[in-house]
């Protein structure tokens, strides 16, 4: 226990996961531009778009759009569908296999996530405005250390069913 938070290390602990649901429910705060709460749930697809199509040659599918996000093809069908009904995502023949379909931003959908992207720097300025540079660094190294982690616990899961 610390000075600064009563809690047990257990407790700490077992408090991580409730708080990394708050966290996507903050996204909405009030800062300045909001994002609507249909087009947050839009930017997940297209985020999965925009970090995995970086890379030269990659490509992402609909069905790597379910892959990403763990769900039913049908599902992620209706969630792209969504997207390019709302202008922010195109279907592009492959460079690689031209029978293939894959799915780009629009400048539309380029657009909305540079403001997504502000709004959540907007958003995280503003909770963490009483921290200093220090906390906010540390913290901000400390989550991405986390993100960047998250694919040893997909490996674990592949290894169960081996």
């Amino acid at each position: 226990m610390s000075a600064q938070d009563p809690r047990t290390p257990d407790e700490l602990l077992n408090a991580v996961g409730p708080a990394f649901g708050k966290l996507r429910r903050t996204s909405l705060l009030e800062v300045e531009n909001p994002i609507s709460a249909k087009d947050l749930s839009r930017t997940l697809v297209l985020n999965l778009v925009l970090e995995n199509s970086r890379e030269p040659g990659a490509e992402v599918t609909v069905g790597k759009v379910a892959e990403l996000l763990g769900t039913d093809p049908s599902v992620a069908s209706r969630m792209v569908s969504d997207n390019i009904k709302a202008g922010f995502l195109v279907r592009a023949a492959s460079q690689q296999d031209g029978r293939r379909t894959v799915l780009e931003l629009s400048p539309q959908g380029v657009e909305l996530m540079t403001r997504f992207r502000k709004h959540q720097r907007d958003a995280y300025d503003y909770i963490t405005a009483e921290w200093t540079e220090q906390e906010r660094l540390t913290f901000a190294r400390l989550m991405l250390k986390y993100v960047d982690s998250l694919d040893a616990l997909k490996d674990r899961g592949l290894a169960k069913d081996a």
